[in-house]
């Protein structure tokens, strides 16, 4: 099983975790966003409604994705872009989408106002 974690990491973070993976050091896969409030901003409810349809289902067209979570072509059609373009969803050569996992992890910490 392929697990992606998302989560908040800083540019530093990232660059320990790059440094470790040029040591041989595993991992794993991970989706980072620099702050709490961009995850929300990208992952809403209707994406995250995508991404539990897509994950571990394989490549599949726009319009099959639509059918599976029940929505307009269109609307969906601009949240998988958001999702593409958030580096969050791949597309293969032939055009379809992918979000090549079969589960997900959310992994990030609320801390007290200072």
């Amino acid at each position: 099983m392929t697990t992606v974690t998302l989560g908040i990491a800083s540019v530093e973070q990232g660059r320990e975790r790059l440094t470790a993976a040029f040591r041989g050091e595993a991992q794993g896969h991970h989706i980072a966003f620099a702050s709490v409030e961009l995850l929300w901003k990208v992952l809403t409810a209707k994406r995250w409604e995508l991404l539990q349809a897509m994950t571990g289902q394989g490549a599949m067209s726009i319009r099959e994705v639509a059918r599976r979570v029940g929505r307009d072509v269109k609307a969906v059609h601009g949240d998988v872009h958001a999702l593409l373009d958030a580096g969050v969803l791949e597309r293969g050569d032939d055009g379809r989408v992918v979000f090549p996992y079969d589960a997900v992890h959310v992994d990030f910490t609320l801390r007290t106002a200072a």
